[in-house]
């Protein structure tokens, strides 16, 4: 539609509105601009969704990964008596069913002395001025920690311990010292850091008034695996079963202790579990996008991709897949279904908890045949159903030819160019808006001036004489004929007759 003004309004001094004059001329041509932003609108919330998915795919390509690279030859170590000693496997430990008797733990080194009356008196005799304590570590072929004693200095108990627990600290001997008050006085105590023989304490020499009791402790762990005799400096036991460490808790020789060596099920489980989450995950999103919406009788913004529907289709060729290893094969374990894992009309994914003659259950497949449902995921051959989705996985997730990433790549792209033509016309709009507001304030400073000028042309017309013309010296005079009486009047004109 056309812009048009009133003649009559224009004229009476009121002029014209610039800016909506020059608003109604540009709103007249944002047309393209609208569509633009429209399209930019619709390429941004199909870029979320595309993301959204992208991402789904991604975590998929992890969880399948964690069903190739170990996590189903995942072992544990388990006992019978947690209270007598704990197991834990390592990767490579090697099922087995052990029995671990623990007859006694590895305990650290302890001095103490018989008791004394005060903790503050001397320790030395009767003018003694100096004295030595000597404590070997660690047996005859280990350290001798020497304590020199001067009166006044570190000659009470418990001077004696702040000098011993400094001395070792320098000197690396790995033994500190206390004193000890009950109803009987005090005592001297010294205790070795480390269990086990290497912890083992002993008196070299002593010249103080103190009497040191027996030493305690320093002796290995003592345990049997199996019947075999086994020692250990410390409590937690490596080497005696390869592959796995034993924490000793405390020593009972009378009950003998199951320790037991096999998958671990809770972590193949997971695993399993997880991938069937990421999947359905997956799956339920890209179902999304083609469904219709009963509010809006349309499909999502991804309904029409069709890069999302040969994501769909990959999937599903993907997931019906069945292996044809040896080994699978004999084991009848060579598809999802056949391990408990059914696949539903939606095309999501069910771990199936009840075993039936026809119906396998996962947990079934895990307690009687855990090495042949490894080997249905991941085999050597790299023919397993995880081998496979994995491959395909690693191209679909691509960064540069990745379905998904590609598609991506191009909505960024298209994003880029309507946004370069919309910025592009909103700068031509500005350099217009400039051009047009010149251009109409002139218009309207005319328009507004026009009554003035109207007035001034009328009062000049008015200014003139009503019938009277003055030209040079000759005069015009019409008057009103009389009775006898030319009706052109009489013409006048001065100067010399001829």
């Amino acid at each position: 539609m056309g812009i048009s003004f009133n003649a009559s309004s224009l004229l009476n001094g009121n002029g014209i509105d610039v800016n909506a004059v020059v608003s109604e001329i540009q709103a007249a041509q944002s047309g393209q601009s609208t569509n633009w932003q429209s399209e930019v609108t619709n390429l941004q919330t199909q870029a979320t969704a595309e993301t959204s998915i992208n991402s789904d795919l991604s975590n998929l390509a992890s969880a399948v990964q964690g069903l190739t690279n170990g996590a189903l030859t995942a072992v544990a170590a388990t006992s019978s008596e947690s209270a007598i000693v704990t197991a834990a496997a390592q990767t490579g430990a090697t099922a087995g069913i052990y029995t671990v008797v623990v007859k006694g733990l590895a305990s650290t080194g302890t001095l103490y002395t018989d008791s004394i009356a005060n903790a503050n008196t001397s320790i030395l005799s009767t003018n003694q001025t100096s004295g030595d304590l000597e404590v070997q570590i660690g047996g005859s072929g280990g350290t001798t920690a020497d304590i020199p004693i001067t009166a006044g200095s570190n000659d009470t108990l418990t001077t004696l311990a702040a000098s011993i627990t400094s001395l070792s600290a320098t000197n690396k001997w790995g033994i500190t010292a206390t004193v000890v008050t009950d109803a009987n006085g005090a005592r001297l105590a010294i205790y070795s850091q480390s269990t086990g023989s290497a912890g083992a304490l002993a008196v070299a020499n002593n010249t103080t008034n103190l009497t040191f009791e027996p030493p305690v402790g320093g002796t290995n762990a003592d345990i049997s695996i199996d019947g075999i005799p086994y020692g250990s400096t410390t409590n937690t036991v490596t080497g005696a079963i390869p592959d796995v460490t034993l924490t000793l808790t405390s020593a009972d020789p009378a009950t003998p202790v199951t320790v037991t060596v096999g998958p671990d099920i809770t972590a193949i489980t997971n695993s399993i579990n997880n991938f069937v989450v990421e999947y359905n995950t997956l799956v339920g999103d890209i179902n999304t996008q083609f469904t219709v919406n009963a509010a809006t009788n349309a499909e999502g913004p991804l309904g029409g991709d069709s890069a999302l529907r040969s994501l769909q289709a990959s999937l599903g060729s993907d997931i019906t897949y069945s292996t044809t290893d040896p080994t699978s094969v004999s084991s009848g374990l060579t598809s999802l279904a056949a391990i408990g894992i059914d696949l539903n009309s939606d095309g999501t994914l069910t771990v199936n908890q009840v075993a039936t003659p026809t119906h396998p259950s996962l947990t079934n497949v895990l307690a009687t045949n855990p090495g042949a449902l490894q080997n249905f995921f991941s085999n050597s051959n790299v023919t397993g159903f995880a081998d496979n989705l994995n491959a395909d996985l690693t191209n679909l997730t691509d960064p540069l030819t990745g379905v998904l990433n590609s598609d991506l790549a191009e909505n960024q792209g298209e994003q880029t160019i309507l946004t370069n033509e919309i910025t592009n016309f909103q700068t031509q709009a500005a350099a217009q808006k400039t051009q047009l507001e010149t251009e109409f304030s002139a218009v309207n400073a005319s328009l507004e001036e026009y009554p003035f000028l109207l007035q001034e042309v009328t009062a000049e017309l008015g200014s003139v004489g009503t019938g009277t013309l003055s030209t040079g010296t000759t005069t015009n005079t019409n008057t009103t004929p009389t009775s006898g009486e030319s009706s052109n009047g009489t013409n006048s004109t001065s100067g010399a007759s001829s």
